[in-house]
């Protein structure tokens, strides 16, 4: 098998891993045949499930509601943390607009957001 073609598939050799993390132990030697089918079987797995089940990089919009969700902020508060209205974070979460460069610094080192988020790359 070079590639991992169906879900049928994917399920055994997900299976099979999890049957192979049991028995192979970290420090086997590169030429044991469970750890090569481990290793193996492992790339074809992570394969498969970046094509089909990538999640994809969050927008700043989910960001922002997770950061304010884990912080506990309300719109106000994070606006009084990085400098802006509350207004104006109402108008970033509904996608009216998008912050500035000094506001999306302050997001970034403030909420701790790649700054690749921020500028939406």
């Amino acid at each position: 098998m070079t590639k991992i073609e169906n879900e049928k598939q994917y399920d055994w050799a997900v299976s099979r891993v999890e049957e192979l993390l049991k028995t192979v132990p970290e420090n086997a030697p590169a030429d044991n045949p469970e750890a090569i089918e481990l290793e193996l079987l492992s790339n074809l797995v992570a394969d498969y499930s970046e094509e089909h089940f990538a999640l994809g990089r969050p927008s700043l919009i989910d960001v922002l509601k997770l950061r304010m969700y884990e912080m506990g902020l309300t719109q106000a508060q994070l606006g009084k943390l990085i400098g802006v209205s509350a207004s104006r974070i109402s108008d970033y979460l509904s996608g009216k607009c998008e912050p500035t460069m000094k506001v999306g610094r302050a997001i970034s080192t403030k909420l701790n957001v790649d700054a690749a988020i921020v500028l939406g790359v």
